[in-house]
């Protein structure tokens, strides 16, 4: 059993406290109302009001918060880390950019904390199901610490090299499943013109040799347009973390943002 602190119980965040309380930890949660303490204690989980002592006689602390400036909030703004016991890790679940880890990095370490990046591909019913897809970075050993708790919601696991590619992996993951909404709303589009309605043509081409993981999204729903609403507010803001860390390095999308831009 391991103590873990947690930041961000919603959407994803609560299926994973749930997961880990499943698999036998005990887990402290940040909850900022009444109500929210209320459903966090209902979990089993124990619910306390204040940042800092999240961090207190804990052996890990998750971040599952939503936006870069979020983490840096929580992490650098509100004494966590120094709450946080030596020996202890601290574990990003947010897309956000590596930079950001970096500088998580540069306060952890002299305090004794690991900082282990570790993106999420998938969703709420993924975590439920103990399958969501972890893209990990951080030190071998750092990664090896964590794994164990990981392994209550996340398979596969993927350690995908040093602090910060966890991140890296997670936002071309995100430009190319941007990229595919956009390809998909042109092959729509291209049906239509060829008289196929788009109920048509997502339930038949899963099934052929084009097809892709995003397009089994779009077919349950029998549009592009319904599916990019569904998905809209958090692969906007993923897409923006891609093309600000990409304009960063001095790079570019090329092809990518093309697709990402087509139709939207």
């Amino acid at each position: 059993m391991s103590h873990i602190g947690f930041i961000g119980a919603g959407r994803m965040g609560m299926p994973m406290v749930k997961r880990l309380l499943g698999a036998g930890h005990e887990v402290r949660v940040l909850g900022r109302s009444d109500e929210s303490r209320a459903a966090i204690e209902s979990t089993g989980a124990h619910a306390v009001s204040d940042v800092s002592e999240v961090g207190i006689d804990v052996d890990l602390v998750t971040v599952c918060v939503f936006t870069d400036a979020q983490v840096r909030e929580v992490c650098l703004d509100h004494g966590l880390l120094q709450a946080m016991p030596r020996g202890s890790s601290l574990v990003i679940h947010t897309t956000i950019s590596p930079k950001t880890i970096d500088d998580l990095v540069a306060v952890a370490e002299p305090l004794g904390i690991a900082v282990v990046d570790a993106a999420v591909s998938g969703g709420p019913h993924d975590i439920a199901a103990g399958n969501l897809t972890l893209f990990v970075g951080g030190p071998e050993s750092d990664v090896a610490a964590v794994v164990p708790v990981l392994n209550a919601y996340g398979d596969p696991v993927l350690h995908v090299g040093p602090s910060g590619n966890g991140l890296r992996v997670k936002l071309v993951n995100n430009a190319l499943f941007a990229a595919q909404i956009g390809l998909l709303a042109e092959a729509e589009a291209l049906g239509q013109q060829l008289g196929v309605a788009p109920d048509a043509l997502f339930s038949a081409l899963p099934h052929g040799s084009g097809s892709c993981k995003v397009m089994g999204n779009v077919a349950m729903r029998g549009s592009v347009e319904a599916f990019r609403s569904s998905v809209g507010e958090f692969i906007s803001k993923d897409v923006s973390v891609v093309r600000n860390t990409v304009a960063e390095l001095g790079a570019d999308l090329g092809v990518l943002d093309t697709a990402i831009s087509a139709r939207t």
